[in-house]
């Protein structure tokens, strides 16, 4: 099983994700328990809430003595001890004071134990606390008749207004002008006695109850009252929204992992891309991810050596060329020397000239097979600040007297230096401007642009241009166009190649394009800048 898991991610991700759910759905029976704890305590609030609101509401604005007159009535008929104390004496943390500082009741005493109840007199110091066994018919009996003694005691907008003051407690009461339809003969007979009616519909297992004030054509009507097993809307939420974003939460750390390993291989062959072949990946585990990083590590060193072969076959078979050129330009001289016939000296010259332009060749391959290898075993270049408008007015004056036709020119503007290989930047720019030299019929010209976090260098010329399918072509080594075929404009095909090996070892790039002035082609070197 240990073996299964360790070398499985996708076992190991769903045992994780299950593992989640599990933990998740132990967070929804806990938070279960806790809000039906929540909803027990609310229902137990607004059980007392009529009674203490009647007693707080009706002894305010009584005197002490009158105080002490009424309660041990209002305890009798509610079945309560009841007492008042001052609320500065009382043991109250912050929130049991809050509570009460907004005319809310507090509900101490849990199952097997007295109900312990207090609230405060509004607008006074002074706190109600009422302490019975358990809640049962008479409080709600005591509580109904006492309100609508209450209630009674007043006329016109005086009853309306304590009406409110009590409904605002979390019982609904309202005053009816006659009895509700649905009652029984014998509740109406227990009405006209002055009891208070208990009226339960077992559709909602709810509770409402009728009280005729004293000597009055009204009723009070209180309730319904209900203890539904839902949960409120209020409740049901937060519950919701917190599992839902524990179990995402979960989730994006699992998927992080995986992610960032992921990552990271990303990042490797992404710098492989670049070059950068000695880059590796990091082998954390032997499960599908490991395995998968191991295989990329193989390919890297597969790939690094067969191009480490390369190079260096390139760089020996060019370095072994040089003997047999040398050996037959020695010979060519030696047989001009001994001849003076014209014909025969200038098949000479010819052959000469042939083993100069091998000579160039051989010159360019080993830059490119330098070029690839430096980059291929990650050696660091050796930067110095360039200074590029002198870099190249030093090109145009090198090539200028090559091509005596051109108007080479070099735009105005201000001073640009950038950390770079000095020489390999020429040798960039130069091989750019020489490109651009064979095909241009009248003009070459260079310009710097001083960017935010790169210069840009374009060199542009008004030749014929090249075509847009054929832009990403010339790039590839011994690539050149079809009309450049020629002896006398055609290079060997590494120039362009030597320039974005160049670019790429300082991580830039180069483009070609239109150019917009002179309708020829327009070649952009971009070289960060290295901070």
């Amino acid at each position: 099983m240990w073996r299964v898991l360790s070398h499985g991610t996708f076992m190991r991700f769903y045992l994780l994700l299950a593992l989640a759910l599990l933990l998740v759905f132990s967070m929804a029976v806990a938070g279960r328990a806790l809000l039906e704890q929540v909803r027990q305590e609310h229902y137990r609030e607004q059980l007392v809430a009529l009674p203490m609101g009647f007693l707080t509401h009706a002894l305010a604005p009584l005197s002490p003595a009158r105080r002490e007159a009424v309660l041990p009535r209002y305890a009798h008929i509610l079945d309560m001890q009841l007492t008042l104390r001052s609320l500065e004496n009382a043991s109250l943390g912050y929130f049991a004071r809050a509570r009460l500082e907004r005319g809310k009741a507090l509900v101490a005493g849990y199952e097997g134990e007295p109900w312990r109840l207090q609230q405060r007199l509004p607008g006074q110091n002074w706190l109600l606390e009422a302490i019975l066994p358990e809640w049962s018919e008479r409080q709600w009996q005591g509580s109904v008749r006492l309100a609508g003694e209450w209630l009674g005691a007043v006329a016109g907008e005086q009853r309306e207004t304590r009406l409110q003051q009590l409904s605002t407690n979390g019982w609904p009461l309202r005053l009816l002008d006659e009895p509700p339809e649905n009652l029984s003969g014998s509740q109406r007979d227990l009405l006209e006695q002055g009891e208070v009616v208990i009226r339960l519909q077992a559709d909602r297992l709810s509770v409402a109850m009728v009280y005729r004030l004293p000597g009055e054509e009204q009723w009070l009507h209180a309730g319904p009252v209900v203890r539904g097993d839902a949960l409120p809307s209020s409740l049901h939420l937060p519950l919701l929204i917190g599992l839902v974003v524990v179990l995402a939460l979960i989730i994006y750390l699992i998927m992080r992992s995986i992610e960032s390993r992921m990552a990271r291989l990303e990042l490797a062959a992404t710098r492989i891309a670049s070059g950068r072949l000695e880059t590796r990946v990091k082998v954390e585990s032997g499960d599908f991810l490991g395995r998968l990083g191991m295989a990329f590590n193989g390919m890297a060193n597969q790939v690094q050596s067969l191009l480490r072969g390369q190079q260096e076959m390139i760089r020996a078979v060019s370095h072994e060329l040089r003997t047999p050129v040398a050996r037959i330009r020695f010979a060519v001289q030696m047989v001009e020397d001994m001849t003076e016939e014209p014909a025969i000296r200038r098949q000479l010259q010819g052959i000469d000239s042939d083993i100069a332009e091998l000579d160039d060749l051989v010159d360019e391959i080993l830059t490119y097979a330098r070029l690839g290898s430096e980059t291929i075993n990650g050696m660091e270049m050796e930067t110095a600040l360039v200074d590029c408008r002198a870099m190249a007015q030093r090109v145009i004056e090198t090539l200028s007297p090559l091509h005596k036709h051109l108007e080479l020119s070099l735009e105005p503007g201000e001073d640009v230096e950038l950390n770079a290989e000095p020489r390999y930047l020429q040798r960039a720019l130069q091989n750019l401007v020489s490109n651009a030299c064979r095909y241009a019929e009248t003009k070459v010209v260079i310009r710097l642009c001083d960017e935010p976090h790169l210069v840009r260098i374009d060199v542009e010329d008004d030749g014929a241009g090249i075509p847009r399918e054929a832009r990403a072509e010339v790039f590839k080594p011994f690539t050149r166009l079809d009309d450049s075929r020629a002896r006398s404009s055609g290079g060997y095909g590494l120039g362009l190649s030597i320039v974005q090996k160049i670019m790429a070892w300082h991580r830039g790039s180069v483009t070609v394009d239109e150019s917009p002035k002179l309708h020829g082609a327009r070649f952009t070197l971009l070289i960060p800048r290295r901070t």
